[in-house]
């Protein structure tokens, strides 16, 4: 018997990437109450494991692609908030595609970044406690983001932050970066700007795919598949 419930959720874990909240974050909780007809909490957390290494690639590669981050008004890196004045200043005189140039290489850095963060965050996955999972079921909607957040930032700032540097050099976002600050600063009568433009872009970057991190989390937990639902209810029955 347990090994035909094993082979069943072998078959879920093949179609994860269609189940939700209904499908595999209730149920699964509902399994771990004792409703799983002999599968292990191991055996729950492994899907969820899947899940999540469907949710994280389906993010990353969303971002990575071209204009992922600079068509989607969700994730798209503007100047920061304190070049807000530079940036209506610059434009009214005249230097709006100075500063069209500088959005876009910011936004296509962030897009190369973002290439790397998918094995980072497999990585944190696999390393995934059973108890580190069972709290994911357990918690809300965005439990998984976050725990994602707290074991992988560190090292996806440490990995996109020189990729961004290369990339914002390749994109000219570093020369037009220094041609709207050098233009602005010598300005009369305006306060010197000096932003970190990689630092900037880095944490934005970042944002960005947790933003995508957390809605992939959600459609997992709240979308049904009813094509799979018969297989759910053999395995995680109620």
């Amino acid at each position: 018997m347990i090994k035909k419930l094993t082979s069943c959720f072998v078959l879920v874990v093949f179609s994860v990437s269609m189940l939700s909240a209904q499908s595999l974050f209730d149920k699964a909780k509902n399994a771990l109450k004792g409703g799983g007809k002999g599968l292990s909490s191991d055996d729950i957390v492994a899907g969820l494991k899947d899940a999540l290494n469907h949710g994280t690639q389906k993010s990353t590669d969303k971002l990575s692609a071209v204009d992922g981050f600079f068509k989607d008004a969700a994730v798209k890196i503007l100047l920061p908030p304190e070049a807000a004045k530079v940036e209506r200043t610059l434009r009214s005189a005249g230097f709006g595609k100075q500063v069209d140039e500088a959005i876009l290489s910011l936004n296509r850095a962030a897009e190369d970044a973002a290439k790397s963060a998918a094995p980072i965050f497999l990585s944190a996955i696999r390393n995934m406690t059973v108890t580190d999972g069972v709290n994911i079921l357990k918690g809300p909607d965005t439990a998984a983001t976050g725990y994602l957040r707290k074991t992988t930032s560190a090292q996806l700032t440490a990995k996109f932050r020189p990729v961004i540097d290369s990339s914002l050099q390749k994109t000219g976002a570093t020369k037009y970066w220094k041609q709207i600050f050098d233009t602005y600063n010598k300005m009369p009568l305006v306060s010197k700007v000096n932003s970190d433009l990689p630092g900037y872009a880095t944490a934005k970057a970042l944002d960005g795919v947790f933003y995508y991190v957390a809605v992939e989390e959600k459609n997992i937990r709240t979308n049904p598949a009813a094509q799979v639902d018969d297989l759910l209810k053999k395995v995680f029955g109620k």
